[in-house]
């Protein structure tokens, strides 16, 4: 790995557990659609841009939608998580988020965050992290969602770092192969065994260290 400058995190799964609280927003829909929705559908959800997990929600009703439907679909999903989000707060954040991000500040290195959620900028500042990042990839700016790398190469450009000089930390088999595919370096927060392409997984942010895993010790 080339000499690293900068950090670009997920935020779902990898900084907070929002996406639970997508996972509920869209059980919510498909029960409002006579659907129930398996915890194994979560796992496919992960990382996914908004309209493409109504592509896998809608096909687990066995249903037909036109596209004015699925707009309402996906703008109802999107209010019910708004409401889910209203009370989130610094408590909020996985054990080791704060800490792992002042890790990386502390060792000058640019952060940046690459989430396929268009709510992130809102959650950040929830969150009580906002002033950490020195940039945020706008989800809603870019072509192709994850797996495509355009989240995380935006992220990089916006910090003014080439691609080989950047680690992307994402717990999301479509967000490690947007990594890979963006030509960083890839940290899994997960199972190895579903994160497999993943360059180093750890269990979960708390686990991250800077000088072991981004070879700055």
């Amino acid at each position: 790995m080339a000499s690293c400058q900068a950090v670009l995190f997920d935020l779902d799964g990898v900084l907070a557990d929002t996406a639970a609280l997508h996972f509920r927003a869209w059980r919510r829909l498909a029960a409002d659609l006579g659907c129930t929705l398996d915890p194994g559908v979560n796992e496919r959800l992960k990382g996914v841009a908004r309209m493409a997990a109504l592509e896998i929600v809608l096909a687990e009703t066995g249903r037909t939608f036109s596209a004015a439907e699925k707009a309402e679909l996906a703008a109802r999903k999107n209010a019910c998580y708004r409401e889910l989000i209203r009370d989130l707060g610094p408590r909020n954040l996985l054990p080791g988020a704060r800490e792992a991000i002042e890790a990386c500040r502390a060792r000058g290195l640019a952060i940046a965050l690459a989430s396929a959620s268009r709510n992130a900028p809102e959650l950040l500042e929830r969150l009580g992290i906002a002033p950490f990042f020195d940039f945020v990839a706008d989800a809603g700016a870019v072509r192709r969602a994850k797996p495509a790398p355009d989240i995380f190469l935006a992220a990089a450009a916006g910090l003014g770092v080439p691609p080989a000089r950047a680690v992307g930390i994402e717990d999301a088999v479509a967000g490690v192969a947007a990594i890979k595919a963006a030509g960083m370096f890839a940290i899994g927060v997960g199972d190895p065994a579903v994160l497999a392409a993943a360059d180093v997984v750890i269990p979960a942010i708390a686990a991250f260290d800077p000088a072991r895993h981004l070879d700055l010790g």
